[in-house]
């Protein structure tokens, strides 16, 4: 089975279904990613226990009504942590170490959000306002997250080396770790959302991070297999 890959730096950005891939790759020391919830079907799914089947993964335009309950718990068990932004919404083992995104305003959809953390730490809340993201990062991806919040999620599993994010969107979560100097590989199915990942995590392995930005490495592109 023939898959997209490219290499950036010490980012590896495979374009295919995150279930397919997955069973080829090594273990990570983390998974950090935030899978599409399936809001539109939330109350017609079933509900799973550990040991069980699970969750979704990227679809097409109706990829947050894609509900496929096998992809979240291969995610979760493809690395010795994981951290699953919208874990609420899956029934995960039970753990005391949410994450909370305070946005710190109120407006017509959720005024946080929930991360659902495999390491046992007590619950955790960063303040972050959307009005930022807004102004600071320029929006490509429908559920973006911020740079900071996930670079704040990495902080709590500082001593990993290898990041995967199965369902990599727009690649927030490449450019922290590229911003960190942690190995990263990202899983995206949408085509245009995986060359924006190329693109963001490009630009971020040329800036480094200490060093001032220079010319961006060029993406080469290589068999899976």
């Amino acid at each position: 089975m023939a898959f997209e890959e490219v290499i950036i730096g010490n980012a590896r950005l495979i374009h295919g279904d995150c279930r397919e891939v997955l069973p080829l790759l090594p273990r990570f020391d983390l998974v950090l990613t935030d899978p599409p919830y399936g809001i539109g079907q939330l109350w017609d799914v079933p509900r799973i226990s550990k040991g069980g089947n699970s969750a979704l993964c990227n679809g097409d335009e109706d990829w947050d009504n894609d509900v496929q309950h096998d992809a979240v718990r291969m995610a979760v068990e493809a690395a010795k942590d994981s951290i699953v932004w919208g874990g609420n919404y899956f029934a995960l083992w039970p753990s005391r170490g949410y994450l909370v995104w305070d946005k710190m305003q109120n407006f017509s959809g959720a005024d946080s959000e929930l991360a659902w953390c495999s390491m046992d730490i007590a619950a955790k809340t960063f303040r972050y306002a959307r009005a930022q993201l807004a102004h600071h990062e320029h929006k490509v991806h429908p559920t973006q997250k911020p740079l900071p919040l996930m670079a704040w999620c990495l902080s709590f599993a500082s001593n990993v080396a290898t990041v995967c994010d199965p369902f990599m969107g727009s690649g927030t979560t490449g450019v922290a770790c590229a911003q960190l100097g942690k190995s990263f590989t990202g899983i995206e199915r949408e085509r245009r959302y995986f060359d924006i990942a190329c693109e963001r995590i490009s630009r971020a392995q040329a800036q480094g991070t200490l060093l001032p930005p220079e010319e961006a490495p060029q993406p080469v592109q290589a068999g899976l297999l």
